[in-house]
């Protein structure tokens, strides 16, 4: 009686919007009656896992009817936990069971897949969550009220502010930013094998300094992410439009998986944010570190994540054979190429890539311990400075000519925020993201990109080095730093 009670008040105050607004409705929207009636009877699967799609390189699986997964259809509009079970292969890097969360409306199919950032780790230093070292989040695995519903002014409850769920892109009801996206089903993939979504791989890391047992980890998430998919699939109904998109990490894994996740959820309109997690051009036959900083990263991930090798069997089941049987065009000794290998497949979707050329985290990630003029470097200015100088060199000169020769790669590369290390353009608000000098705001570049409408792409990249530098924080970022 209570659910009918809540469905009957959600349908009155939903009615006056959904009239209202009914003639701006964009391609998967349900009119206010198909609406209303989706409060009472939620629409089924209507696209369930094939037995095709149960084969092959990493497979989707079949719904378990015996499996509780703790979801409830008619809870709309708040967020929910999903168990998967442990016959999908999906477990978190400590080896607890893996899950993810959900949140329903009943007035869209358009869907948006959250790719969780978080760093990523590849040795005992790093995967155990050591201090002073950048590593992974969630080394400990996923508690069930991870992801609650997310107030951003929610001054009691600012462990909420260290997960993405304050992005405009999934946050329903920003108070001062918000993206339609957010009034879209979501679904948050969390992060908890340190190896941005791809690794299938267990490793045995030891303690370089003997004081500690080996640490056991499994670089799961190619798995976890297609236990997700599978569940998507099997439980909720085909959507329209979709994006896929995260932060740092979160964002390769969009990036990565998003040949197969596009294909397996079959939509009509596919869309790509790559926020924060490049991948920059690293040949991985090359000795040029000069040319390439990214390429001693490349190399370690790869060895540390997958049981791939250059000289291995082709067949053999790896994320990186997997992405190139999945993607034609994906080099496998130059991970950059799946921008155009993605552009080629999928010619009408609208891709995009923003990041800050300043950022101080995914460019320590990717040189701080692999270059000793940077780790040794005692000053700590001095050590920023020449991350962003390879940084600025990688994005200029390994991936805009990428970009370029595609035709539907977007790309947005404003240069400094004073918020996360000027890390992840779409966190917390889309504020101080614009590009003045071509008279962008960031906003502009995610609708240019989730956009059903099509037209050109937004290029566009700043080039003042000053001017962000000196106006370019709040009283809130402040506050919300601390906590970060």
């Amino acid at each position: 009686m209570i659910k009918i009670l809540r469905g009957l008040i959600m349908a009155f105050i939903a009615s006056s919007l959904l009239i209202t607004s009914y003639a701006q409705a964009e391609p998967g929207d349900y009119n206010f009656w198909k609406t209303l009636k989706h409060l009472f009877d939620p629409p089924n699967a209507d696209a369930p896992v094939s037995t095709q799609q149960a084969q092959g390189m990493y497979p989707l699986t079949m719904h378990d009817p015996s499996f509780n997964d703790d979801f409830e259809p008619k809870d709309f509009n708040t967020w929910q936990k999903v168990d998967v079970p442990a016959s999908t292969g999906a477990m978190c890097g400590n080896g607890s069971p893996y899950k993810f969360f959900v949140y329903r409306v009943p007035d869209t199919s358009n869907t948006i897949f959250y790719f969780e950032g978080g760093g990523a780790c590849w040795d005992y230093e790093s995967c155990s969550g050591q201090a002073g070292i950048r590593g992974a989040r969630n080394p400990n695995g996923i508690p069930d009220d991870y992801l609650s519903n997310v107030h951003l002014l929610d001054f009691t409850n600012f462990d909420n502010l260290t997960t993405a769920g304050v992005s405009p892109l999934i946050y329903t009801h920003h108070p001062y930013n918000q993206y339609k996206t957010g009034e879209w089903n979501m679904v948050y993939v969390p992060y908890c094998t340190g190896d941005i979504y791809v690794g299938d791989k267990t490793e045995i890391y030891k303690d370089k300094t003997g004081q500690n047992s080996d640490l056991i980890w499994h670089h799961n998430g190619l798995r976890n992410v297609q236990a997700v998919t599978s569940w998507v699939k099997n439980n909720l109904q085909k959507p329209k439009q979709m994006l896929a998109a995260g932060c740092s990490a979160g964002s390769v894994g969009a990036l990565l998986n998003y040949t197969k996740l596009r294909e397996d959820m079959d939509v009509e309109y596919g869309y790509l944010i790559d926020d924060s997690g490049p991948l920059y051009k690293a040949p991985l036959d090359s000795d040029n570190n000069t040319q390439y900083p990214s390429l001693p990263l490349h190399n370690e991930v790869l060895h540390s994540w997958t049981t791939y090798t250059t000289d291995g069997d082709p067949n053999e089941e790896n994320p990186i054979n997997a992405i190139k049987s999945f993607t034609p065009g994906f080099d496998s000794n130059q991970l950059a190429s799946i921008y155009r290998a993605l552009s080629d497949k999928f010619p009408t979707d609208r891709l995009g890539i923003t990041h800050f050329l300043a950022d101080g985290n995914f460019s320590s990630y990717s040189y701080e311990r692999f270059y000793e003029d940077i780790y040794n470097d005692p000053d700590a200015n001095s050590r920023l400075d020449k991350l962003r100088q390879r940084w600025q060199k990688d994005t200029h000169e390994n991936l805009i000519p990428l970009l370029d020769q595609t035709s539907n790669w977007g790309y947005y590369f404003p240069m400094f925020r004073n918020l996360n290390e000027s890390h992840c353009t779409t966190i917390i608000d889309l504020k101080y993201g614009e590009i003045a000098e071509h008279g962008l705001e960031l906003e502009d570049f995610l609708n240019n990109i989730v956009n059903h409408n099509g037209g050109g792409m937004i290029r566009a990249y700043e080039t003042d080095k000053v001017s962000d530098f000196n106006n370019n924080s709040n009283w809130f970022y402040d506050l919300i730093g601390l906590f970060m």
